[in-house]
């Protein structure tokens, strides 16, 4: 079962850091790319196995965000 997350303890902005895009914490991971693949139509499940630095707790964070 996923629960609800704080984004701030997921998602930061760092300057010069994918053009002060805000991104997972420890990652250079954007969270604008990981809504374009939902929006293309990829599964959490399926961004997770591209991106395994990442869970279904990020993708959910980014979605709520």
């Amino acid at each position: 079962m996923l629960l609800p997350v704080e984004l701030t303890t997921m998602i930061e902005t760092r300057a010069g850091v994918r053009s002060d895009k805000p991104c997972f914490i420890g990652t250079r991971i954007a969270v604008h790319d990981v809504l374009e693949y939902l929006a293309a139509g990829m599964t959490p499940s399926e961004i997770v196995d591209d991106f395994p630095e990442l869970s279904e707790q990020h993708v959910l964070a980014a979605a709520a965000g």
